[in-house]
């Protein structure tokens, strides 16, 4: 396949328009559909579907935009290689970073080490949610990723950095605070939770049902903002670790306790690609981000800068 028609086409995709992606392009529209055309002779399959608001991708079209995103992004990973070669380190390098965890503490350090480690590579910070980091790594979009998983999923690989305690956030306007909670105890509030495929949901969704509880989930919640409003107007209660849970407590007017009876933990884990290398850029990032946060686990205090 031809580097640059797999360039068109990603481009065509993105816009939805080969119109627009001539424009943008700044080649004619008949060539553009003449390059669309061999790269479908090319791999003998139609690409896209023309409809008069644009086009879209057929399921083909969609796998070979995956494909060709990681495919080019290696390719750039190979000339920057190459163009730095006996030369600095330079670059970018995408860091997903989980929001609501110890993860986020990683940000300031790690930019402030690898400046002065690597000053010529630039950092792209990325905070959302696992599954979203996870697949935009397993798409060849982002470089690595800080998130709380360590499943055994194809296409990734995990390597497992700490473990945190799962803490009931609960209103000061619905209860007293305690250190510590059963549970069982927890499981009679109404609680707000996010959604299923999120695996903070799921890792609560088993601690109840392996213990037999019934529970409730009165709004299943994914913007922190919102979160921490509703739990200020004494609305519910959620489940969170123990880092998000202390983050909240100011924001939400709120007290946290310790689950107990049984314990519930979560893994904090480092993610990457199990198949798509890292560029050398990105292996120093990995490394300096690596040691910051085994300093942190060792010392069970904030991060600080290695050296």
């Amino acid at each position: 396949m031809n580097l640059r028609r797999l360039k068109y086409f990603i481009k065509i995709v993105d816009v939805g328009s080969l119109t627009q992606a001539a424009d943008i392009l700044h080649i004619a529209q008949p060539a553009l559909s003449q390059q669309l055309a061999t790269l479908e002779g090319e791999v003998n399959q139609q690409l896209l579907i023309r409809t008069k608001r644009g086009v879209t991708p057929t399921e083909a079209g969609n796998i070979l935009y995956a494909h060709a995103q990681a495919i080019l992004r290696q390719c750039d990973q190979a000339q920057s290689a190459i163009d730095g070669a006996g030369r600095a380190l330079s670059g970018q390098v995408s860091v997903g970073l989980a929001p609501g965890t110890a993860a986020q503490q990683l940000a300031l350090p790690l930019m402030a080490e690898v400046h002065r480690q690597h000053p010529g590579i630039v950092l792209y910070f990325n905070e959302n949610f696992g599954t979203t980091l996870s697949e935009l790594i397993m798409n060849g979009r982002m470089d690595m990723a800080v998130i709380y998983d360590n499943r055994n999923i194809h296409g990734l690989r995990f390597i497992p950095l700490m473990k945190e305690a799962l803490y009931f956030v609960c209103p000061n306007l619905l209860a007293e605070p305690v250190r510590e909670i059963r549970l069982a105890e927890v499981a009679r509030y109404e609680l707000f939770l996010p959604r299923i495929y999120n695996i903070m949901r799921k890792v609560a969704d088993d601690a109840f049902i392996h213990a037999g509880l019934a529970y409730r989930v009165k709004c299943e919640i994914e913007s922190q903002t919102t979160l921490n409003a509703a739990l200020a107007a004494g609305m519910g209660c959620t489940i969170m670790p123990e880092s998000a849970a202390r983050g909240m407590v100011k924001a939400a007017d709120a007290w946290i306790a310790k689950i107990i009876d049984p314990d519930v933990q979560t893994s904090l884990s480092f993610c990457m690609s199990d198949h798509l290398p890292l560029s050398q850029p990105a292996e120093a990032v990995k490394e300096i981000l690596l040691q910051l946060m085994a300093r942190r686990t060792a010392d069970n205090r904030p991060l600080t800068l290695v050296g």
